[in-house]
């Protein structure tokens, strides 16, 4: 389901909700919604029905990606301490004040809770680029539920050399840091001189081929007869982004910390 609209997501909703008042299972792309409560009436209906509902999170649907996770979830990092991330972009698009955080945000945080889990608490600062009348460029910072740190540096004033992402994890044993999605996977453990480097995990060769290999996960889990609630990338993800998003633009509109949970 990809419809746009304002901020990329004002249009998602009544085809959304369509589909799955129908029966339909709906692979539908970020935002959920760019209204919140739009995007908790798709969630709460798809969850009344019953039906598969996941979001085009693509951004972590990657070898790469994958190998990190893994190296978490058996203990190689150790306890996990800090999560910073970056993904920036040159976009001119100056069609809403925070068209910025919510149409490009929703990777960012999906990928920073697919590596540390959900967030408890929002902090955020944000700035208008040179010549721009939105808030183009942000720092947030996060408060994971399980006492991580985190940062996401955020800006639609970059440019292609800057690289597209970077997400960076550490722990009390070890770090990785992950360039572009795909492309570099580096292992530094604490202790060693000794890194691990990985190009292109699994033969991924860039960004673009995360949307074949998302969609290739949808397509795998529905014909294997996925339950709702084990959707990778489900349409709870992208609510659980979105709901960040919000508390980031309240907390800049408040200059306070946003609590979550």
């Amino acid at each position: 389901m990809c419809t746009a609209g304002k901020e990329n997501g004002g249009d998602h909703h009544v085809p959304t909700m369509e589909l799955l008042g129908a029966g339909i299972p709906v692979l539908g792309e970020k935002p959920i919604s760019n209204e919140i409560e739009k995007a908790r009436m798709q969630v709460a209906l798809a969850k009344e029905k019953n039906i598969p509902y996941a979001i085009n999170l693509n951004h972590r649907f990657t070898p790469a990606a994958i190998k990190a996770k893994e190296w978490i979830t058996s203990g190689r990092l150790g306890q996990l301490h800090i999560m910073n991330m970056t993904m920036w972009i040159n976009n001119p698009n100056e069609s809403a004040e925070w068209f910025h955080l919510r149409a490009l945000h929703p990777h960012s945080f999906d990928v920073m809770r697919y590596f540390c889990g959900p967030v408890k608490s929002v902090q955020a600062f944000m700035m208008k680029g040179k010549g721009r009348t939105i808030w183009s460029n942000t720092q947030v910072n996060l408060l994971f539920e399980n006492n991580v740190v985190g940062h996401l540096t955020g800006s639609y004033d970059a440019g292609g050399t800057y690289g597209l992402e970077r997400a960076e994890v550490v722990g009390s044993e070890a770090r990785f840091v992950l360039e572009d999605a795909c492309e570099i996977l580096t292992f530094y453990p604490r202790r060693s001189i000794e890194k691990e480097v990985y190009y292109h995990v699994g033969g991924m060769q860039s960004f673009g081929n995360t949307f074949q290999s998302r969609i290739h996960r949808w397509l795998e889990q529905l014909t294997a007869g996925v339950k709702p609630e084990e959707v990778d990338g489900s349409g709870a993800d992208g609510l659980a982004v979105q709901e960040i998003i919000e508390a980031a633009i309240k907390s800049w509109q408040t200059h306070s910390v946003v609590d979550l949970t």
